[in-house]
């Protein structure tokens, strides 16, 4: 099983090596200045922008081998005149005259004790070619060479579930390049005996090969008990640091026993209108069962529209079935609540509550609602509204309502070309006015943390945590809103916030890989920061939370799940007003990933064999947005959250319409074919993010689409770009991310597959015509 997966931004790969492992640089100083020794470690992340130039992220770490320092200043020089820093930098005050770089400590991190280490690190740019320097310098004195560090073996995961009967892979690499060809070998050392190696068991890397992940595969055989085992095996070789992974069985002989499921329990629906709860049995019957569903108790005017008699048989009983309520319409302002019993012969009962979102005026303005979508128009932003009717067709769209972003702290007081946020808020007033007794929501995307998007280029934000970034987040961020959405003429809105998209995601699978998602994951980082956004805005009656969740292609491996959940829970627990501080989580903001998958589950097998075990689905639990949304909903009440949680999925980008969408399953008996023939979902891999070739506009907002979710929404406004597709001067902090390159090959991550971004791209949040015109016209459903 492929665990570690999942990275909304797969960024360049790292490609120049430590100088430690290579011996260029670390070790005791010379006996000029025998109070100062030091380790320094050295590595580049560098890409290629256009031909013989590009830019690269040094990082770099200090170590004190020497007597305790009060205060230090590195030093190095640059092999060539075209390697420069660019004024981005952490951990140090940094500069350059020609060749010669200079860190010098900031006024928190100067003093450095014997044997402590410090993480340092600028970005820059080069011409011609990026070697690495070879000789460093603290405070004038020359670190000296050492023995080579043995690279450590790295896998993809330390935990593998492995199905019984089946097979499960993780990948390994080492950290650094070895002096020569090093063998690699997994081997079981402890546990049960069905859990075997069975490909892979010895590996080869080379000073050339050494970064390049291979798969290793397990193997649990088929038995006849219960029990899940577990086999520790270890992989190591002669001249390197070996590694642990852990291998649990997932056994297939356990008995479950017979019940409904019923997702989800509570149900809104909007008064004239309908709304769902899906049905399915918890194991295979002996022969069909039928489950009824019937109103008790409660507003009559609630009552089962379709899906009252629902027959599972032998074959069908694992898929949902759908029951879909109606609320009449009538002319009272109540909402009214009806208890609907789900039954059948011989298993326990089961409750859904359903409770009448009226629409004959807001009878509580201002005041906090369930659903702040339910029986509401949404805000149209004029700016967006503009540049999308002076689009060829684009007038069919126009009137969409879509979220205003809040993307750095100059976007709060607003530009000669975009409207200041009290701006929107008064234009939101006046649509509410317009728009008679029913309310308005208007969507406000809060999204400037510290060190943001910290595994990307593209979207980096303004604020940098070693530079007192969480403080500015607070002070000239997050308050300035709060108190301009806090005030009394905006009380009637229902205001929707979108607590910053990929934040706490990036800390579940990101922190091994960048320093920007490490320095993220302690104090003043993206917990510190949510925590600090949700008691601000919490705190308004007409304000709605919903926290970024990632999306299916991200979170839901079981290696991330969990981990996930666990993650929201903490932070949010820790919040003023705990978990009431959200009102839900919304997933595939500013995404592609479909919402339902037509023609396919993640229960669908081909001649035997598993849709997980294909290419494309690469052994996630999940090929859609809509069931990782309703099972990261249920997983979240289940770890604490209120039952009444809600979930948004954004769909403006994930319709994948078009003369390329499958008319149906494909009737292939290989899985991978079948795969590629059957899915919707176009993208040359489900990590690419970035401007997305084929993609079209997605299921138009709704309220209470489907079980469990609060509403289908447009965060990510149609037609601003996720990033340039090269290298483009900008005062926002944005910077090229080759995944925006669509002749960029990719990397181990999306399996060295192109980008499929669009060309001609410009920043991230401007408008880009031809993806707006392309998402128009393969918008599904079609839009005429």
């Amino acid at each position: 099983m492929r665990l570690q997966r999942g990275l909304r931004k797969w960024a360049v790969t790292m490609t120049a090596v430590s100088v430690a492992a290579l011996g260029l640089v670390v070790g005791q100083s010379t006996a000029a200045s025998a109070a100062v020794a030091c380790d320094v470690t050295y590595s580049a992340n560098s890409w290629t922008s256009s031909p013989g130039q590009g830019g690269f992220t040094a990082n770099i770490t200090l170590k004190n081998t020497g007597d305790a320092l009060s205060s230090w200043t590195l030093a190095f020089d640059y092999p060539t005149t075209g390697q420069k820093y660019t004024p981005s930098g952490w951990g140090a005050q940094w500069s350059q005259s020609g060749t010669r770089v200079t860190g010098a400590n900031m006024s928190y991190n100067g003093s450095l004790a014997g044997g402590a280490s410090i993480s340092v690190g600028f970005n820059g740019t080069w011409t011609g070619s990026n070697p690495d320097p070879t000789s460093f310098s603290v405070n004038g004195t020359t670190c000296g060479d050492t023995a080579p560090v043995n690279p450590t073996v790295t896998t993809s995961t330390s935990a593998v579930a492995v199905n019984e009967g089946g097979t499960a892979t993780f990948t390994t690499r080492l950290s650094s390049a070895p002096s020569s060809n090093v063998t690699v070998t997994t081997t079981r050392t402890s546990g049960d005996a069905d859990l075997t190696v069975s490909s892979g068991g010895s590996l080869t890397f080379t000073p050339s090969n050494w970064n390049t992940p291979q798969t290793v595969t397990l193997a649990a055989a088929q038995d006849s008990d219960t029990a899940a085992g577990t086999a520790s095996f270890s992989v190591t070789g002669t001249g390197v640091t070996g590694t642990t992974v852990t291998a649990t069985e997932v056994d297939d002989d356990a008995t479950t026993e017979q019940s409904i499921i019923v997702s989800p329990t509570s149900v809104t629906v909007p008064e004239g209108s309908t709304g769902t709860y899906t049905v399915r049995l918890a194991q295979q019957p002996s022969s069909s069962v039928t489950v009824t569903s019937t109103g008790g108790s409660g507003d009559s005017d609630l009552t089962v529209g379709s899906g009252g008699s629902l027959t599972f048989t032998t074959s069908n009983w694992n898929t949902p079935q759908t029951v879909t309520l109606a609320a009449a319409q009538d002319s009272d302002t109540a909402n009214g609540t009806r208890a609907f019993t789900v039954a059948s012969t011989g298993l326990t009962s089961r409750t859904v509550t359903a409770t009448e979102a009226d629409d004959d005026g807001d009878p509580n303005p201002g005041q906090h609602v369930e659903n702040p979508y339910a029986g509401a128009t949404g805000y149209v932003n004029p700016n967006w509204s503009a540049m999308a009717a002076a689009e060829p067709g684009g007038s069919a769209v126009a009137d969409i309502s879509t979220a205003v972003w809040m993307d750095r702290i100059a976007a709060i007081g607003g530009s000669d070309e975009a409207m200041s946020l009290r701006e929107h808020l008064d234009e939101a007033v006046s649509q509410d006015a317009a728009n008679g007794s029913t309310p308005l929501t208007i969507q406000v995307v809060i999204y400037n943390l510290p060190n943001r998007d910290c595994s990307a280029l593209a979207s980096n934000g303004e604020l940098r945590i070693s530079e007192d970034g969480f403080n500015r987040y607070k002070n000239e961020y997050i308050d300035p809103i709060a108190d301009i959405l806090d005030d009394p003429q905006y009380a009637n809105l229902r205001i929707v916030t979108i607590i910053e998209p990929d934040s706490l995601p990036n800390l579940i699978t990101n922190t091994d890989q960048f320093e920007d998602c490490r320095e993220a994951d302690g104090p003043g980082g993206y917990r510190d920061g949510v925590r600090y956004a949700l008691d601000q805005l919490h705190a308004i009656t007409n304000v709605y939370t919903y926290v970024d969740a990632a999306h299916h292609a991200w979170l839901g491996w079981d290696s991330n799940f969990q981990p996930a959940v666990d993650l929201f829970y903490e932070t949010v627990a820790g919040a003023q007003a705990g978990v009431d501080s959200v009102d839900g989580f919304i997933v595939n903001t500013a995404n592609y990933s479909i919402t339902t998958e037509p023609h396919f589950t993640i229960d669908t097998t081909v001649n035997g064999t598993s849709v997980r075990q294909s290419d494309w689905v690469d052994w996630n639990y999940y090929v859609d947005e809509l069931t990782f949304a309703r099972d990261l909903r249920s997983a979240l009440i289940a770890k604490g959250f209120r039952s009444g949680l809600g979930m948004l999925i954004d769909t403006s980008r994930n319709g994948w319409g078009g003369s390329d969408r499958p008319s149906g399953p494909s009737s292939a008996t290989n899985v991978n074919q079948f795969v590629e023939e059957s899915r919707a979902d176009r993208r040359i891999h489900a990590g690419n993010w970035c401007n997305q070739s084929g993609a079209g506009m997605g299921e138009r907002p709704t309220a209470n689409p489907a079980s469990g979710l609060d509403a289908y929404v447009w965060v990510k406004p149609p037609g601003e770009s996720d990033g340039s597709s090269e290298e483009i001067d900008n005062d926002q902090g944005k910077r090229f991310d080759r995944m925006c390159d669509p002749t960029y090959r990719g990397n181990d991550l999306n399996g060295n597959n192109l980008t499929g971004a669009l060309p001609d791209a410009p920043i991230s949040g401007q408008w880009f015509s031809a993806q707006f015109r392309e998402l128009l016209a393969n918008a599904y459903p079609p839009i005429n």
